[in-house]
C-alpha cells in the first residue's frame, strides 16, 4: 500500500467542523510530538512521518528504526494489513513536561481501513490495540452535544503523560465518529492549550452527560420511525428502488416535512422555545441515521 497523509485536524469553530459537537464526541488529550504511521503489506511493515514513507535511510527522530524494533506494532501491523496505524511518535517539541517514561514511544490516535475507506471508532481500535499490547491515547472522557464551554473545561484537564504538577497538556482532540462535514468529509477538530493548570491526571475515559438542548427533545419527539419509514418508501417507490445516493434527499424531505408539518405544534406545545435552526437540522439528520440505521 502506497504511503497515506493523516488528516488535517481543524480548529473548533472552523466551517469544515461545524456542527461536531452534536451527538457523541470523544475528547482526546492533544499528544505534542511527531506524527507517525505503521502498515504493513506483501512487501513488509511500512513506516510514514506526516508527509512522506521513512526507510533506515530517511528516518524521522528516530521512529522507523524504533518500529523494526517493536515486535508487539510489527504483528499488529502484519496481521491487520488493511489497517493503517496513525499515532504520535514522542520526541522533545514545544512541551518538555512529559514524564520521564513517557518519551520515545509510539501512542496511536487513529485507525484507518483502507477496505471501507474509513476511520475505525475508539472502542474498535483501542481493542486491537490491547490485544497487541501496544500503546494508545484514552479519551479523557465522552460527551454529547458538547458546548464551548464544555470543551474548555476538558482543555484544562489534559494531563496525560504529564509530570504532576507540571500543567497540562498541549490541547485536545474532537472526534464524532458519525460527524461528516458539510463537503461530506470526515474531519476531527482541535482546542489548543494557551494556560495550564495544576491539577492529577486522570486516564480512563469518564461518560458525562451533558444539559438537553431544545433541539434535541424536539428531534427526539416529533421526528419518527413513521416519518422516516415513510419518506424512505416514497423515494424508493418513485425511482424504482433504493440506492444510497438518495440518502441526501431523504434527509432534506424528512426535515422539509417535519418542519412542514409540526413546527406549529412545537411552538405551541413548547411554549414558543428558542430554536437554532442550523443545530435542529443537525439533530435531525443525527435522528434519521439512528432510526434508519441499516442504509447508513
Amino acid at each position: 500500500m502506497a504511503f497515506k497523509k493523516y488528516m488535517h485536524i481543524e480548529r473548533f469553530g472552523n466551517d469544515e467542523v461545524q456542527g461536531i459537537e452534536i451527538g457523541e464526541c470523544y475528547v482526546f488529550p492533544k499528544v505534542d510530538g511527531t506524527n507517525g504511521s505503521v502498515w504493513g503489506d506483501d512487501d513488509g511493515i511500512h513506516t510514514g512521518s506526516r508527509r512522506r514513507e521513512l526507510s533506515i535511510a530517511q528516518d524521522n527522530a528516530g521512529f522507523h528504526h524504533f518500529v523494526l524494533g517493536n515486535d508487539a506494532l510489527k504483528n499488529m501491523a502484519e496481521l491487520n494489513k488493511n489497517l493503517r496505524f496513525f499515532g504520535e511518535w514522542l520526541v522533545p517539541h514545544s512541551l518538555k513536561t512529559y514524564r520521564d517514561d513517557a518519551w520515545r514511544r509510539f501512542y496511536i490516535f487513529d485507525v484507518f481501513n483502507d477496505g471501507t475507506d474509513e476511520y475505525l471508532s475508539y472502542p474498535e481500535y483501542s481493542e486491537i490495540c490491547k490485544k497487541f499490547g501496544v500503546d494508545f491515547i484514552p479519551p479523557l472522557c465522552i460527551m454529547r452535544n458538547a458546548t464551548y464551554d464544555n470543551l474548555l473545561v476538558e482543555l484544562g484537564n489534559n494531563f496525560f503523560l504529564v509530570r504532576d504538577g507540571e500543567g497540562c497538556g498541549e490541547g485536545i482532540v474532537i472526534k464524532n465518529y458519525r460527524f461528516q462535514n458539510q463537503f461530506g468529509r470526515t474531519v476531527w477538530a482541535k482546542i489548543i492549550t494557551n494556560r495550564f493548570k495544576e491539577k492529577h491526571s486522570r486516564e480512563q475515559p469518564t461518560v458525562k452527560k451533558m444539559a438537553g438542548i431544545v433541539e434535541q427533545k424536539i428531534c427526539d419527539e416529533y421526528i419518527t420511525l413513521h416519518l422516516a419509514q415513510k419518506v424512505y418508501a416514497k423515494i424508493a417507490n418513485e425511482m424504482g428502488g433504493w440506492n444510497n445516493k438518495y440518502i441526501p434527499r431523504l434527509l432534506q424531505t424528512v426535515f422539509y416535512d417535519f418542519v412542514n408539518e409540526e413546527i406549529w405544534s412545537v411552538v405551541k406545545n413548547l411554549k414558543h422555545p428558542t430554536i437554532n435552526f442550523k443545530t435542529l437540522y443537525s439533530m435531525a439528520i443525527l435522528r434519521v441515521k439512528e432510526l434508519l440505521p441499516e442504509i447508513f
